[in-house]
């Protein structure tokens, strides 16, 4: 068994709801079993700001899938849930992404691990710290506690 950490972000409908879905597809997915999951942050959203606030959260898994078998199961995970990609950074009532495979590095076309972006958002990497403070973030062979950047616009969402 391999262990992966994922990024889930929704800001479309029942936020929360999409969340707790999503961790529930994923764990009744073959080969996946969630293994802990960080508190929920409601955060602004980046790029495409014309959009409500997103609900952010990081799951740690156990895998037997590979990585490419991880990200369909993700990107299943999305459709399910009725995800539609019609604005890059745009609304969407769920994102799954791979942040950590590992310790791999991947860099496919259409798989890249660690995620590109994950050292550049404080709604990644505070719930990430959560679950795994000391998991050591390949690039950068800095551990996540030490990745972390304080950021008042993520909090902690009380529901």
């Amino acid at each position: 068994m391999s262990y992966a950490y994922l990024g889930l972000g929704s800001n479309v409908g029942d936020r929360k709801a999409q969340l707790d879905q999503s961790i529930r597809i994923l764990n009744e997915t073959e080969g996946i079993n969630v293994t802990q999951t960080s508190p929920i942050y409601e955060t602004e959203p980046v790029g495409y700001v014309e959009q409500p606030q997103f609900l952010n959260q990081c799951i740690e898994i156990e895998t037997s899938l590979t990585p490419h078998d991880l990200l369909k199961a993700c990107l299943r995970t999305e459709q399910q849930l009725h995800r539609v990609r019609d604005i890059r950074w745009g609304p969407r009532t769920l994102d799954v992404d791979i942040l950590l495979f590992e310790e791999q590095i991947i860099d496919e076309d259409d798989l890249i691990i660690p995620h590109p972006r994950m050292l550049e958002r404080s709604f990644v990497l505070i719930p990430l710290n959560d679950i795994a403070p000391d998991f050591t973030e390949p690039h950068t062979n800095k551990k996540i506690r030490d990745l972390v950047m304080l950021d008042n616009s993520v909090k902690q969402y009380k529901g």
